[in-house]
């Protein structure tokens, strides 16, 4: 299996969490990527996109994309469908890892239908960046363009061959148009099939791996070592930027209880602080942080209950989460962590009014 080397790379990640942001720019260093170009939200990632220049370009040397979902005022996937379907796009063929920790299956099959590469679920790790990146190198789909769709090719099973060996899909390949060179790109015609394939060379594995790389590929385990010790130290720094998103909860709340008739807004912002939350907990060696803050996510999504009670369950989370920080519990925490979430639920079932 041949060693990787990314140092000629180039990758682009939009998040709009500072601390998440740094933590990953470090980890791809890490991981031997020469350059690294960050971006705080989708809209400043079009206009950078759009500074280097139109398709001939082909991305000004970006090798993919990573970009968090949940951004604004563009997220992540109005920035994936201006990649893939914008005149001004300086690459549409550019692979796109889309991060989240609000991976649940419509914001997983919204990402697919837009043409993503991969999805990579918050919390990640160095495994699971790595995974993605691996994956994007070794085994890039073909692409597929039809009336209303362009994007890597959405099954992933060769040929589309189903189970039994049935291929499955409604157009057979003599009557598909199959292209080997992005600059043939454009619209089928209403005339024909409306199905084209663009298969492109691999040259992603060639460039990390020497001309002529065959077979898959990996990371020296060096980097992958250096990589972890490097996330391990930034899980140091977690406590200080989680606590200050709590304090963050903490003053919605009270305007939430001052302020009735805005309550509509603050338990969207109370809504988007349970995402990064749930997000970034298990990244950071506190899991129970994630499964909390992932019940206070689901609790606060659009049509939630606005009244009293529920504001003071949204308090028990954050007291829970609080206490998982002061006490730095790892892992599912033991017998103080179960303490700790039977707490939780009884605060919550003493809120909850039964109709």
């Amino acid at each position: 299996m041949a060693l990787y080397n990314y140092e000629r790379f180039s990758v682009f990640f939009a998040e709009d969490n500072q601390f998440v942001r740094h933590t990953m720019q470090d980890l791809l260093r890490h991981l031997g990527f020469g350059r690294v170009t960050t971006v705080e939200n989708g809209q400043e990632a079009i206009e950078h996109l759009k500074s280097l220049g139109g398709p001939g370009k082909l991305g000004q040397g970006i090798d993919f994309v990573i970009s968090d979902l949940v951004m604004a005022p563009i997220n992540g996937l109005l920035l994936l469908r201006w990649i893939r379907t914008a005149r001004e796009s300086p690459n549409r063929f550019m692979p796109f890892i889309m991060l989240s920790g609000a991976a649940d299956r419509k914001y997983v099959e919204a990402a697919r239908d837009l043409g993503v590469t991969e999805f990579l679920a918050k919390p990640f790790s160095v495994t699971s960046v790595y995974k993605k990146i691996i994956e994007v190198t070794d085994y890039p789909r073909q692409y597929v363009m039809t009336h209303d769709y362009f994007g890597p090719d959405r099954r992933r099973q060769k040929g589309g061959i189903g189970p039994g060996g049935e291929d499955r899909r409604m157009t057979r390949e003599n009557d598909i148009t199959v292209v080997y060179n992005a600059k043939e790109m454009k619209r089928p015609k209403k005339g024909d099939t409306g199905v084209w394939y663009f298969r492109l060379p691999n040259t992603m594995r060639e460039k990390a791996g020497g001309i002529g790389a065959r077979g898959g590929g990996e990371l020296p385990n060096e980097l992958l070592e250096v990589a972890e010790e490097k996330l391990e130290r930034a899980k140091l720094d977690f406590t200080t930027w989680a606590l200050d998103y709590l304090a963050q909860l903490s003053d919605l709340c009270t305007e939430t209880l001052m302020q009735p008739g805005r309550r509509n807004t603050h338990f969207e912002k109370i809504n988007l602080l349970a995402l990064e939350l749930r997000g970034q907990g298990g990244t950071f060696g506190f899991p129970l942080v994630t499964i909390i803050a992932k019940g206070l996510y689901n609790m606060t999504q659009e049509g939630c209950r606005e009244d009293d009670n529920a504001v003071e369950i949204v308090k028990a989370h954050i007291d829970a989460m609080r206490a998982v920080i002061r006490e730095k519990i790892r892992g599912d925490g033991g017998p103080l962590g179960k303490e700790l979430l039977q707490e939780l639920k009884n605060s919550i079932d003493k809120y909850t009014v039964v109709a």
